[in-house]
């Protein structure tokens, strides 16, 4: 008799032995490389993105922001160029050239060095009387704009990120709370239709809770449209080169609002970028007034000359000072012109300071209206209506309720509960904008 492996020696039928682990992992990655790319990226989806994760990512490949950072560049190259001496000027000049066939040689002979030349060489230099400082301090004062002005670029990327965020989570949430209600109307669906058999209850009365079902879930796909409109948005932020809106969010809305600092609607104004940015565009034009009042005193080029004479002459060395003279052209349009530009950067600093105290003011009326309304909904409008609904649901099974006051209950249940969800992502978004305006907002993981 021929016994299979997996037969007992009595004979009896043994439990096959199963594959060991290293051998399953092995039929596992082999399975793995043996789908098609596609197949594989597909399955292998990325990781849902948190809030700091997407403030990182939008700080590395948002066009805005990076176009804020070659500004800095710029003015840094405006800085270097202020720093260096202009290059000396080397000429070399010849005279006494024969218009008659003439030999030009002298006793020396004819060739190149032994001829007679008015000027050889000759060097000279700029001198700014004056002005080079200046020119260094206004390419400095550039330079800490341009850096102030990234620093508020990446502040508003910041809060725009945010805002764009609990926006999509919102949206999501809220197509959570239509299906959710679709899914108990289908459910009292269910159990209207054997009433409707056992002839407790109309069949319009079924077609109603239908009805409604199907209003829910159409109500659900419209706000899952939004919330995948919200993710592109989101996804233009961070830098997407192709937005799609597939992109999964990590965070919630209710761990957001717990993370949010208690203090933040007494907190103090910080360091706000733009105000420090309009500073400096007004030390820029200052320096700019007194470079162009600076005009006013002539700059000197000094030169060095050279001359050969041979035979009979002796070489000669020459140096020159050489300056324009300011006889008509006293650098009036150009002082007043730098006036004017200093008395509008000075203008746009005191609207920047204007604007940032109305937008901190905006924010804490925002976010303790938005704050308030979220709390109130949590702790008391969400669970009443919760508790109306299970109540007249369970009366509408045992026949102790009519239809009409079973969709009512769960039409005002939907409704507090999306403008619960509101509040909360309202709640995120003012607390963004105050921690934007009090210069606060830095990000979680973006550096």
């Amino acid at each position: 008799m021929v016994r299979y492996p997996h037969e007992a020696a009595g004979g009896g039928a043994a439990p096959p032995k199963l594959p060991s682990r290293s051998l399953v992992a092995a039929l596992a990655a082999a399975v793995t490389l043996s789908l098609p790319p596609g197949r594989a990226m597909a399955e292998a989806a990325p990781a849902p993105l948190t809030l700091g994760e997407a403030q990182r990512l939008a700080l590395e490949r948002n066009a805005d922001f990076r176009v804020a950072q070659t500004q800095v560049d710029a003015a840094l190259a405006q800085l270097k160029i202020a720093r260096e001496f202009p290059n000396p000027t080397l000429g070399l000049s010849t005279a006494k050239i024969s218009t008659d066939g003439t030999p030009e040689g002298t006793a020396l002979g004819n060739s190149l060095l032994n001829r007679s030349y008015d000027s050889i060489a000759s060097l000279s230099q700029l001198f700014l009387v004056g002005k080079r400082g200046l020119m260094r301090d206004a390419a400095a004062a550039g330079v800490h704009s341009a850096e102030f002005l990234r620093d508020d670029a990446r502040r508003l990327l910041l809060q725009a990120v945010t805002q764009a965020y609990a926006a999509a989570l919102a949206a999501q949430r809220e197509a959570d709370v239509l299906a959710d209600s679709a899914a108990k109307l289908r459910r009292e669906a269910d159990i209207a239709g054997h009433r409707f058999q056992a002839g407790d209850l109309s069949a319009s009365d079924k077609a109603q809770l239908e009805i409604a079902a199907d209003q829910d879930e159409l109500s659900a796909d419209a706000e899952r449209a939004t919330a995948k409109t919200a993710v592109v948005t989101l996804e233009i932020l961070l830098g997407e080169p192709g937005p799609t809106g597939a992109t999964a969010l990590a965070d919630t809305l209710d761990r957001w609002i717990e993370s949010i600092p208690r203090d933040l609607e007494e907190a103090p104004i910080g360091s706000r970028p733009d105000i420090a940015a309009a500073e400096s565009a007004v030390n820029q034009a200052d320096t700019n007034v007194r470079l162009q009042q600076r005009q006013r005193v002539p700059d000197v080029t000094a030169s060095v000359q050279y001359e050969r004479n041979p035979p009979f002459q002796t070489n000669t060395v020459g140096v020159g000072l050489s300056l324009p003279l300011p006889l008509w052209d006293h650098f009036d349009g150009e002082i007043l012109s730098a006036k004017a530009a200093r008395e509008q950067t000075q203008a746009q600093l005191e609207k920047v300071r204007i604007q940032a105290s109305a937008d901190v003011a905006a924010a804490r009326v925002a976010f303790r209206e938005a704050s308030q309304r979220a709390r109130r909904y949590q702790t008391s409008l969400v669970p009443k209506s919760a508790g109306v609904v299970r109540s007249v649901s369970y009366a509408f099974e045992k026949g102790g309720a009519a239809l009409i006051d079973l969709l009512e209950a769960e039409r005002n249940d939907n409704a507090i509960r999306v403008a619960a969800v509101q509040s909360q992502a309202d709640t995120a978004s003012a607390a963004a904008a105050l921690q934007a305006a009090l210069g606060r907002l830095a990000g979680s993981d973006a550096k």
